[in-house]
């Protein structure tokens, strides 16, 4: 190779490097953005339909991924065995439209959970889990329609408030079963078919108001229980006093009986 040849190689040689060099600069940093690592073992991004999707079913979740993308429209975490949902959990997904949480042990849902969802979430899937009794607090302002299906709960005032607080899904509504009641024939229906006739709130109010006059009439009684023991003891020290100064010299009693009567008195 001649002198000539090995000046006009060198540029090439060293404009390949540098590209490659840039290309691994661009791999790294697309790393460092969106680090595989960072998503639990089961967890996986795609697009489907346009829309950004996450999805974690059936990959032994215990808890709520924390690291889901911010922009992620879907989010798939049924099949898990994630037990309840903390306090602003999904507050950093704006952008999410449909959320399934179904087939979880979830047993409690705290007030909150939901909070940054209101504006564009239109579906939430909670049925299979452990629902006994939620505050319609922890759906505060959410517009999405909900399946509470398939969950053991327990049909009282709570649950009848929080059934008029959401918006049901679609075929939902006969899933709710009443798993314990107030009530016991309610048992093993349609919550929505016995509130059809039943109204739990009404019916608490109703016992709780029976049970404040019952207290007040407990607190009553023992007041006046405690005045005829007071008036009766005094009484009967009186008569005491008496004949103790019946049993006195004449003028001494006199004396005495006259001021054990200004005192009664």
């Amino acid at each position: 190779m001649t002198a000539a040849q090995r000046v006009l190689l060198c540029p090439i040689t060293m404009g390949l490097l540098l590209q490659s060099l840039f290309l691994l600069l661009l791999f790294l940093l697309g790393s460092c953005l969106h680090p595989a690592a960072a998503f639990p073992k089961g967890c996986y991004l795609s697009e489907e339909e346009g829309l950004k999707t996450f999805r974690c079913s059936n990959a032994q979740l215990t808890e709520v991924p924390r690291d889901i993308p911010n922009d992620t429209n879907k989010l798939y975490l049924d099949f898990n065995q994630i037990p309840f949902l903390p306090h602003d959990a999904f507050q950093h997904l704006p952008l999410l439209l449909e959320l399934d949480l179904s087939h979880n042990a979830i047993a409690r849902v705290e007030s909150g959970a939901f909070q940054g969802l209101a504006e564009h979430l239109h579906s939430l899937d909670l049925s299979s889990n452990r629902l006994v009794s939620v505050s319609k607090d922890a759906f505060s302002n959410l517009k999405a329609k909900v399946n509470l299906s398939n969950n053991p709960w327990l049909c009282d005032c709570r649950l009848q408030e929080l059934i008029r607080a959401v918006e049901l899904a679609a075929d939902s509504s006969g899933g709710i079963v009443c798993d314990s009641s107030t009530q016991e024939e309610h048992v093993g229906k349609a919550f929505l078919q016995v509130i059809a006739d039943t109204d739990f709130c009404n019916v608490y109010k109703r016992t709780t108001d029976i049970a404040m006059l019952v207290t007040m009439f407990g607190w009553f009684a023992m007041v006046i229980s405690y005045l005829v023991y007071y008036v009766r003891q005094n009484q009967e020290d009186a008569r005491r006093h008496l004949e103790y100064l019946k049993s006195l010299p004449s003028k001494q009693r006199r004396s005495e009986e006259s001021s054990t009567i200004s005192t009664v008195v």
